[in-house]
């Protein structure tokens, strides 16, 4: 599985981000497991009628929610990246639109379009983590890992030159452990522990990079190693990933 961490606001979740990248077809197939016929057929009469407004008003917000709701229910991703696209092209500033697009457009194999939304977030802000971590997945889905590292070795300059500016909203650790996943992804064991442990040392309560090494431990076999801070990472962890932890002791 890559990427044992998520990075969203600062904090990982549980699974990975190829699974966060592919949670719309996973949820939507749910769903769409538990929508009738006739309740489809109630959902399709509705984006109609959402459809007829935009036809009209090709920027009314209302329509266009509730048209990308409507086709996130049934699954139909193809449907969704039209209302997706106006409402990132109308809010610039709401990055949840672009990379949701950039999701979208990843899972409906539309490449080129995917790196297109990410790009268009890391312009404005490029040490933004969903859109790090959206393009590095998409690099992995094409078997790119050395651009992938490329892009997140290049952010990190920039990162630790924002940071040396006293920058509060950089997240150099998160960053930091984007590319400490590749690293273990790549089988680069040695660069992923110096990274880890660096993380670990400058932010001596995040229990992220702690767990991140343990892992990798268990990974290469060495349980007796990784015990220990599978523990420490336990006592550290927020009330709400102690079930992650717990589960990997």
């Amino acid at each position: 599985m890559l990427f044992s961490l998520i990075i969203f606001s600062g904090l990982p979740l549980v699974g990975s981000i190829v699974q966060e990248t592919k949670i719309l077809a996973q949820d939507n197939a749910q769903q769409v497991a538990r929508i009738s016929a006739q309740e489809n057929a109630k959902l399709e009469a509705e984006a109609s009628g959402y459809q007829k407004v935009l036809d009209r008003e090709p920027e009314n917000e209302t329509a266009l929610r509730e048209l990308l709701s409507i086709r996130l229910q049934q699954q139909d991703l193809l449907g969704a990246i039209a209302p997706l696209e106006t409402l990132a092209t109308i809010h610039p500033n709401i990055i949840e639109y672009a990379i949701l697009l950039g999701q979208t457009k990843q899972y409906a194999e539309d490449y080129e379009g995917a790196a297109s939304a990410y790009r268009n977030v890391l312009a404005a802000a490029p040490l933004n983590v969903m859109a790090l971590g959206g393009l590095v997945n998409l690099f992995l889905t094409q078997n790119l890992p050395e651009r992938a590292i490329a892009l997140l070795q290049n952010t990190l300059t920039q990162a630790q030159e924002a940071n040396a500016q006293d920058n509060p909203n950089v997240d150099l650790s998160s960053i930091q452990l984007l590319l400490g996943e590749i690293y273990t992804e790549e089988e680069k064991y040695a660069d992923a522990i110096t990274l880890y442990d660096e993380i670990a040392a400058a932010h001596e309560s995040d229990f992220r990079p702690i767990f991140a090494k343990a892992l990798l431990l268990k990974k290469q076999g060495d349980i007796e190693a990784a015990q220990p801070l599978l523990e420490e990472a336990f006592d550290l962890a927020p009330p709400a990933f102690k079930d992650q932890i717990k589960n990997s002791l």
